[in-house]
């Protein structure tokens, strides 16, 4: 692992602990966990649909995944968000494969997917469009790519800073829908976005930066 990518691996092992405790995070509360749900069904068709979960976290979309009967592989750069996914589904009585990886470049070998989903992750990745075709090449004929995506506005910052050097990420603090579909649009069908700054219960209260989901077909 370069030295680049063991700080980033690092910095999420830390951030680990305290991690669900955001409410769009842990999904913890009822109307949290409802509104996810909601979406996540009308992003993914009806299972069980083969799901991989780029920068699964803690595992809390894969855990709603698996509780709708989806075939869920989730992928991390961070040991113990993948130890607290693992654990997150089994302690539910449910299926689901969780890896260590550069999520940028799953480590699945040649299986093809019905379905990647991605959440808040592709501000951290060094090249992000690399990564999106690299994510495209996984889908089978017909699959969906579900990007969920915003542009923040952050005032402060809690937990350890991010890793030296994110000031030059490509889309560091995010990208608005327009500028993510322009980047997608070549390569898939039916492209469309979901504004999702006006539900509240998603994040756990109202915010006032840009959040969306962007749905698309290989």
């Amino acid at each position: 692992m370069s030295e680049h990518r063991a700080a980033i691996a690092d910095y999420w092992d830390a951030a680990s602990a305290s991690f669900d405790d955001e409410p769009d995070h842990g999904l913890r509360a009822g109307p949290t966990r409802a509104a996810w749900r909601r979406r996540l069904e009308a992003w993914v068709p009806a299972g069980p649909a083969d799901v991989l979960d780029v920068g699964c976290g803690t595992g809390s979309l894969a855990l709603l995944l698996a509780e709708a009967g989806q075939r869920v592989t989730g992928v991390d750069l961070a040991p113990r968000m993948v130890e607290r996914a693992r654990r997150k589904l089994s302690d539910a009585g449910l299926q689901g494969r969780f890896l260590v990886g550069d999520a940028a470049a799953p480590p699945t070998g040649d299986e093809m997917f019905d379905v990647v989903l991605s959440r808040h992750l592709v501000w951290t990745l060094p090249d992000p469009s690399a990564a999106l075709r690299e994510w495209l090449g996984r889908l089978r004929p017909g699959g969906r790519l579900v990007l969920v995506e915003g542009r923040w506005r952050v005032s402060g910052q809690s937990g350890p800073p991010y890793v030296a050097g994110a000031e030059v990420l490509p889309w560091s603090g995010g990208i608005g829908a327009d500028d993510l579909a322009a980047v997608v649009r070549p390569f898939v069908t039916d492209l469309r976005v979901e504004p999702l700054s006006a539900d509240a219960d998603l994040w756990g209260g109202p915010v006032d930066d840009e959040r969306y989901a962007l749905i698309a077909r290989a």
